[in-house]
This record gives C-alpha cells, structure tokens and sequence, in this order.
C-alpha cells in the first residue's frame, strides 16, 4: 500500500469523482486481494448500470478475487473481523451497502448498531483495508424521505468508520486530499526504563524513550578480575530478511518464513560421533548438543561457540504478579551486571562472553487491565528484532537469553497459562524471600492474580500479539522479537529461564521455525520451563537445577558444552572405522650398541636417559672406570651409554650366569 503507515484508508469522494481508481492504485502493489462488492444485483434491463459494473470488473487484476455481501449487509462487518493479517480487502463502496441495509427486505432493523458494529470491525481488523464511499454532504438535502434517509444513513456510516480507520482521503476530479493525518505521525518507540536516580534502589524511572533508530545498548566485556566493562557502541541498519516493511518498520505477523536448521548436517554429525575414537559409551546425552550446533551451522563438524552474547532483559511488572519481590532488587542486579559485577557478569567474563543489559518498557497491573499498549507490542518486538540483528552483524554466534524483572517469572506463568492451557498453581514456582524463606501468602497473591487476568482476557482474542499486550508485557514481547531475529539470522540462542521459554511460546505462533534455534541447557527446577519446554519439544540437557539467576545457569554450563564440540570436532577416527593406528615405537639399538655380543659382560639394552645434574648413573658397576666419571659429570659431559669394565687383577675369563647376584665388592660396595 503507498499509504505510508496505514493499514485501513476510508477513500471519499463525488459521483465519477475518481475515487474507485484511487482506492485501487493504493492496494495495487498487494499481491493478491480480495474485493468486496456490496451493492445488490442490478435490473436486468438497466443496461447503464450493468456497464458500469463490467467497467469496474474490467479494472481488476486476474489475481483479485471478488466477494459478494449483498445478501446480508451484516456480513461484511463479519468478513472484515475475520480476515488475516496478511490479507488485503477493497470494500467498494459503502454507498451500495447503506442502500442494501435500508432494503424493506431487510428491515425492520438497528441500522445505527449495524453502523457500529462495521467501524467495529474496521478498527479491530489485522488486514489491510480500503473502503470506498461517496460523500453526499456537499449536496442539497433530498425532497423525498427515502433520500433523506439515505443521506443520513451514509453520513453516519462515513462518520463512525473514518473514525475508525488510521487515514481518510476525498477525491475530487480525480486529485485526492488527505484529510487524516494531516501530518504524519512518527512510529511509536520503546520506552526504556532509566537507571535509578543517584544509584539508589527503589527509585521510580523517569519516562524515556529509545529512538526506533538509535543505538543500542552497549555491549559490556565483563574482566576477571571484575574491572570496569568496555562499550562498543553499534548501530543496526537494514534488516536482512524479505519481510513486510511499512514506513514503522519491519513488520513481525503471524505465518512468517524464517530459515530452519540444517535438516542433514545434524544427522551427519550425531553419525560421525559413532566412527571417533571415543572410548565407552561416548557423549551419551550430550550428543544432542553436537546434533544442535551442526544443524544451525550447517556442517557435520561444528565447532565451539566462540562469540557469545549474553542478552540480560530488564523490566518490571506491577500488581499482583510482583508480590513478594523485594523492591529496588531488579534495578540492583541491572546495574550490577552494568558494573561488571555479580553472578552473570563474573560467569560471562570466565566464558569471554559480551553481556548487554536491555531495559524494556515497564508492564502494568495485568489484573486491572492490558499490560501494554499495541503499539508498545509492536515496538518492543521490533526492538528485539533488532538487538539480534546487531549481535549477528557483530560476529555473534551464540546468544544467552536472561531476564531480570519484579514480577517477570508470575508473568511469564501468565504466559504459558494462556498458551497451553494450564492452571496457574502448577506452573507458578515458589516465592522465596531476601532471606531464602518461603513466602507462601505470595504465592497465593500470585496464582489469584493470574486466575483473574485470565477471567478478565477470557473473551479477548488469543492471538500472539494479544497476550503479549495482555499477560506478558515488556520483557517477554523483546525477548520474543530476540528470539524472531535470531532465528532470522541463523544464530542459535541458549535459553534460561521462564521468560525466555515464555517468549519461545508466543514467537512458535509468529514463526514456528523459531522454537528449532533453541536449546534449554537445564529447566532449573522451575515448573513453568518444564511444561514450555515439553510442548515447545526442548529436552533439558541437564538436571543439575541451577537457581543462579536467568541467563546464569546456561552460562555455568556452557564450558561443557564446548568442550563437547571441541571433542566431537578434534578426535580422529576409531582404528576399527578406518582411523590411523597407533604404531608401537622402534626400540632396536642403533650404533654401537647395535653390534654389541649378547653374551658381553654388560647385556645390551635400551639407552637410558641422561641423569639430571647430581645424580648417579646405577646402571653401571660402581668399581668400573666410568663410574667416577659418570658420578661427577657435569651437565655438559657426555657420558658413554656403555662402558667395558677392566678387570682388577687375574681372575676367571668368563662371564657369570645371568641369574647371579652381583659380586661382593671388597671395598664393601655392591654393584649397580
């Protein structure tokens, strides 16, 4: 659509105004769309009629398709509430519509709630919608009461849904006047939270907003030990996936094509494990972290992640979901990873990864009412978008999702609840105070809070950007678009925690190719990971319940995990699978040593090693000539490996057997 920014256009204008070719040209870079024909069925002898009819279906592309609501003018409100959001509808025009909602044949009915109900679904559609009216206003008031009738029926309907729609336009000799906006209006950003005034904690953040374009957060470089982190401040540019673009931004719908893993290299690798020289039962269930990280590299051989980024999303709930967090402790744990200290920033520092603190947008009592806004939804998922699409254009590789918000994991409770239809209590993990203790009143204010932001939502639509904006909030909706922009960028994300499997959820009904560029190292002992993790099909690859923190307890695994792939990527082939064997080594004399008689007075062996400095050669009898000399050698003396010993005087010519013992010396030495 050429409106730039708008979704739904109301299209005004007079009789042969031009204002059916104007509303045509705006949908006509729409692929396919769906034309709604509202005026009833013409006269068969009014050949005039029927020639204006042929002119506009002669205008249609082949690809249109054509729907007719004349039968039922209540129906189009129904067709306009149920079409898609990759759907486009030209509904021409209303005039036809307000002539088959007067029919006789269809009264006596409630024609102003008929009206309403249309900008109802006007205002509530995800399509992209032109409607064509003509405007009657200009004119004089009709004579007869069936025009004047007429008048104010389509003066209320062009009323009720130019309200309802986000631009109006009137067409007048063929030019079009914009009439709504009058200006436009810039995307609406992602507020972000502001670092407590003077660093004390507790302290209410002052309104801020993130430009849509502007940097983001920089990307700390935790030292041990702790030092002051560094900040390499980048700038995303350009998505890199052929998307839906408006003039806001990317647009993230449900149905999107993203990449999947490597349907082969995966296989190939798990394959390859059972031809290494590995010794028993090999890697055992850790095979399946060499699956993973060949199918999102695409080859049977990965390698370790080098390029880590630890992504640590900060952001409050409010009300019930909250009860029981201590106040300030967020912000606290926030800007201490900031700092360069505390748990996660001394694990990403040990695993040299990059830690980046993000604040997203503060959620609203769910009890009460939505915990965002649309529009902050929409934001807040562009916004992760973009966080991953900068991390991949850095060379990351891996990223680590964590979370650190008052009320986030109830919230992320609230999540699954509507997600896979489980009940609050099963899913809602223990409350635990500053002191270790357990909070049991909290938890029960958790768990009816919930239960009554179910009741409240039970009508409202169970749409993905709906329980964002209604349980999830802030936290959740960045973090599902981190895990959309990864997957888009094939970088691989390690999640940790109830929020990141919250929003792995919501991102499977966006995008279901997501869920397959994650891995759950350990579920923690959190009950809502258990239950995400079984229907999302993510098998925690460890039990070892880890309670450091989100985004903590995969990085206190992931030195395993990379010493597996280095394993899996570095072994050679098992002899028996075609490896190289293992030769013993060559001990056959060489020299002198070689033609030295077996039955000489010294046997011939293996040469030894040179002794260290101050060490006595044994080998050699300690009466012979070299052994005063092989004892008080230097380091930088050569000693001769063997030695013939002279005899001390007349004695027998041969040998003695090789079992005799040494001979007594008189001197009261033994031989060596």
């Amino acid at each position: 659509m050429s409106v730039e920014g708008w979704n739904t256009v109301l299209v005004l204008g007079g009789i042969r105004s031009g204002k059916s070719e104007f509303a045509e040209s705006l949908v006509a870079d729409a692929p396919t769309v769906r034309y709604v024909a509202t005026a009833a069925a013409a006269d068969p002898e009014d050949t005039e009629w029927a020639t204006r009819l042929a002119a506009h279906r002669a205008r249609r592309p082949g690809s249109w398709t054509t729907e007719e609501t004349a039968d039922d003018p209540r129906r189009l409100a129904d067709v306009l509430a149920s079409a898609g959001p990759n759907e486009t509808l030209l509904v021409d025009d209303l005039g036809g519509w307000v002539t088959v909602l007067l029919d006789p044949a269809h009264q006596p009915a409630d024609d102003v709630a008929t009206i309403t109900e249309l900008a109802d679904a006007v205002r509530a559609s995800e399509a992209r919608i032109v409607l064509v009216s003509p405007e009657v206003g200009l004119s004089l008031v009709p004579t007869t009461p069936l025009g004047r009738a007429f008048a104010d029926a389509l003066g209320a309907a062009n009323r009720a849904v130019a309200d309802a729609c986000d631009a109006v336009a009137l067409v007048v000799a063929g030019q079009p006047v914009w009439l709504k906006p009058s200006a436009p209006v810039p995307p609406v950003d992602v507020p972000a939270r502001a670092v407590p005034v003077d660093g004390v904690d507790g302290v209410a953040p002052a309104a801020a907003t993130l430009p849509a374009d502007g940097p983001l957060p920089e990307v700390l470089t935790p030292t041990v030990p702790p030092a002051p982190p560094t900040a390499t401040g980048t700038t995303w540019t350009t998505s890199t996936m052929a998307l839906p673009v408006i003039a806001t931004g990317l647009v993230i719908q449900p149905g999107m094509e993203l990449p999947m893993p490597d349907e082969y290299a995966g296989p190939q690798a798990v394959q390859r494990l059972g031809t290494l020289d590995l010794p028993g039962a090999g890697l055992g269930v850790l095979e399946r972290v060499v699956e993973f990280a060949a199918a999102t590299q695409g080859t049977s051989t990965p390698t370790p992640w080098t390029d880590v980024r630890v992504l640590l999303l900060h952001g409050d709930h409010t009300g019930g979901v909250a009860a029981g967090a201590p106040v300030g402790e967020s912000t606290r744990l926030a800007r201490q990873a900031r700092a360069g200290r505390g748990t996660l920033a001394r694990l990403a520092a040990e695993n040299g990864a990059g830690l980046q603190v993000v604040d997203a947008p503060p959620a609203a009592p769910i009890e009460h009412g939505p915990a965002l806004d649309a529009d902050t939804v929409e934001s807040a998922l562009r916004y992760g978008w973009r966080l991953a699409e900068e991390a991949a254009e850095a060379g990351v590789r891996l990223l680590v999702l964590g979370a650190c918000g008052a009320g986030a994991e109830a919230a992320a409770a609230a999540v699954l609840v509507a997600t896979a239809g489980a009940e609050a209590p099963t899913v809602l993990g223990r409350v635990h105070t500053a002191d270790g203790e357990i909070d049991d009143a909290a938890w029960m204010v958790r768990c009816a809070t919930i239960r009554d932001a179910l009741h409240r939502t039970r009508r409202s639509p169970r749409g993905a950007k709906d329980i964002l904006a209604e349980l999830g909030g802030g936290d959740v909706a960045v973090a599902c678009g981190v895990l959309l922009g990864a997957t888009a960028r094939r970088v691989p994300v390690l999640l940790d925690g109830p929020v990141g499997l919250a929003a792995g959820m919501v991102a499977r009904d966006l995008a279901g190719q997501a869920r397959h560029w994650c891995l759950l190292v350990d579920h923690g002992g959190h009950p809502a990971v258990r239950l995400a993790a079984d229907v999302l099909g993510l098998t925690p690859l460890l039990d070892l319940r880890l309670d450091l923190g989100e985004g903590a307890n995969a990085l206190a695994a992931l030195p395993l995990l990379r010493s597996v792939l280095a394993l899996a990527g570095s072994l050679p082939v098992h002899p028996h699978h075609g490896g190289p064997d293992d030769e013993p080594t060559d001990t056959t004399p060489t020299g002198d040593a070689a033609t030295a008689p077996a039955d000489g007075d010294v046997a011939a062996t293996t040469a030894p090693t040179a002794p260290a400095p101050g060490l006595a050669r044994t080998d050699l009898p300690a009466d012979s000539d070299a052994a005063p000399a092989a004892a008080g050698a230097g380091a930088d003396d050569v000693t001769p490996e063997f030695a013939e010993p002279t005899p001390a005087g007349p004695g027998p010519t041969t040998t003695a057997p090789a079992d005799a013992g040494p001979e007594p010396d008189p001197s009261g030495r033994r031989a060596g």
